[in-house]
């Protein structure tokens, strides 16, 4: 039986770069297929073209045994494909039914729109494939894994058998991941033919039937889920053997770096999102926050970056209060911040790289010179980090929006590891990054604390907090529940932990404040 599609020797070219050579690829009817490999490897680029927003230099693409010609996304569609971008495509004010019909509206009486005739159409996929979505709720009321159901909807809605999901774990929690396993499951069992755009291993090898790999904008091979195992596809994704373990000494803590007490911080609906935590970060440790998403973690981050009004309690960081202090009085502290959501709070998106290299020093020597910036200085240092953490970009001078996901992560990164710092807040540091960057930033996490640094991390990710981390505290609804040491625990037992339960087996729970033995 011939492939539902077939892309044939795919060529896609940018000034400076060859984004896709001359690839080819194959999806066959109800099948998941994974498309692998590092940030800018050419992934994305190929799926876009797929879906009508570039136009390929060379190639052809074929539809069921047929050439397609797909000048926009209304051609996609129209050929039975669709696509779940990384950002999600939704109007926030506006409703599930409203994001849904935009576009595609139902009319009735020639001049209204028949909200409830799409509202049942929602209903009755969100039933045959297992999505669980209310019609009448707002977009900006819904967690991401939910906006996502809403996204898969809309393709659903138009009756696209050809389904691109790009990064699609990527925002998403442990949990939300493997609802959506099970939601691609459904689609897959019901006849729809999936593409999977990840770096993540353990999802292809969980769940793709095929895996192609891609290096450098070219198939580097192929494997089967099967017969293969993480260590061969990391190899195959970078070229090289990768460390997917973290190596690291036993800490050895100093003086406390953060000092927090009894901190309570309110969300976006003026709940209380963190209730009367307190903690304490000494330099040269590594202190991870897990817990299930929603539980006061981002709102605790935002706090202690000034990024969040406290309601009450004190921060204090090197024994200076910063309980109300702004983002840049918090940063010349020799603080350095990877936020949760890098284009809100870690990028200016029209701003180009290299500005976007030293956002957090753009004024100060050497960088400036009174009201002057020195671009000379700011292209050679921008040149640098973007080699040193190998920034994949056609130039320091393009905008930083531009670039994939995981690009636009390393720029956060190497801004702030560039730095001399003494406390390190990281906020799923390693979001979007493939398996060769999380190696990286690992190793600069732990040099960082070996030079002295005190480090708070915040990840989703608890084979991260657990392989980095050398106490662990863990978080549910907005308190802070337990705090063990990293090498004390188990997965089973944080996890008992993150629902709210304590295991009465587990050895006793860490301090969260040190006493100083230098006293």
């Amino acid at each position: 039986m011939a492939p539902i599609l077939e892309l044939r020797g795919i060529t896609k070219r940018f000034p400076g770069v060859l984004a896709n050579d001359h690839i080819d690829l194959t999806l066959n009817q109800g099948e998941i297929h994974a498309l692998l490999g590092e940030n800018g490897a050419g992934k994305s680029t190929l799926m876009n073209v797929l879906y009508g927003l570039y136009r390929p230099d060379e190639g052809e693409i074929l539809i069921r045994d047929k050439i397609a010609h797909i000048a926009g996304p209304r051609d996609a569609i129209a050929q039975g494909i669709g696509m779940v971008h990384q950002h999600f495509m939704l109007i926030p004010v506006f409703t599930v039914t409203e994001n849904v019909m935009l576009g595609d509206e139902s009319i009735v009486n020639g001049v209204v729109l028949d909200r409830k005739k799409v509202a049942r159409e929602i209903r009755d996929l969100s039933v045959k494939y297992g999505l669980e979505v209310n019609p009448d709720s707002y977009i900006k009321d819904l967690s991401v894994g939910i906006q996502q159901r809403v996204e898969i909807i809309k393709l659903l809605y138009r009756k696209a058998d050809i389904l691109i999901l790009d990064e699609p774990t990527a925002v998403l929690t442990p949990q939300e991941a493997d609802d959506l396993f099970q939601v691609l499951r459904n689609l897959k069992a019901r006849g729809n033919s999936i593409i999977f755009i990840t770096h993540k291993l353990r999802e292809v090898l969980e769940l793709a039937d095929r895996i192609t790999v891609l290096r450098l904008g070219k198939v580097v091979g192929s494997a089967d889920p099967q017969n293969t195992n993480s260590a061969e596809l990391a190899r195959m994704m970078v070229g090289r053997s990768v460390i997917l373990s973290v190596d690291k000494e036993p800490a050895q803590p100093q003086a406390v770096t953060l000092d927090v007490k009894n901190l309570v911080v309110l969300d976006e609906r003026h709940n209380v999102a963190v209730n009367d935590v307190s903690f304490q970060v000494r330099a040269g440790e590594v202190l991870g926050i897990a817990g299930v998403q929603g539980n006061g973690q981002t709102e605790l981050a935002r706090a202690l970056t000034g990024l969040r009004h406290i309601e009450s309690g004190s921060v204090s960081i090197l024994g200076e209060d910063t309980t109300h202090a702004t983002p840049r009085k918090i940063s010349e502290l020799r603080v350095a911040h990877v936020p949760e959501d890098r284009q809100a709070d870690g990028l200016v998106l029209g701003f180009p790289v290299e500005d976007n290299l030293v956002l957090n020093e753009y004024y100060r020597p050497p960088f400036a010179k009174g009201l002057v910036m020195q671009r000379e200085v700011i292209e050679k240092a921008a040149e640098e980090r973007v080699q040193e953490f190998d920034v994949r970009t056609p130039s320091i001078f393009v905008n930083v929006s531009s670039l994939s996901g995981g690009n636009q992560q390393k720029v956060i990164v190497a801004r702030e590891f560039s730095r001399d710092i003494k406390l390190l807040i990281a906020s799923q540091p390693t979001r979007g990054l493939d398996v060769g960057s999380i190696e990286y930033i690992h190793k600069r996490i732990i040099e960082k604390r070996d030079a002295g640094t005190a480090v708070l991390l915040v990840s989703n990710e608890l084979d991260e907090i657990m392989s980095l981390s050398d106490r662990i505290a863990v978080m549910f609804k907005g308190q802070i529940i337990d705090t063990v040491n990293a090498d004390e625990t188990t997965k089973e037992a944080l996890g008992l932990l993150m629902a709210g339960m304590r295991d009465e087996s587990a050895p006793p729970r860490a301090q969260t404040e040190i006493p100083d033995k230098s006293a």
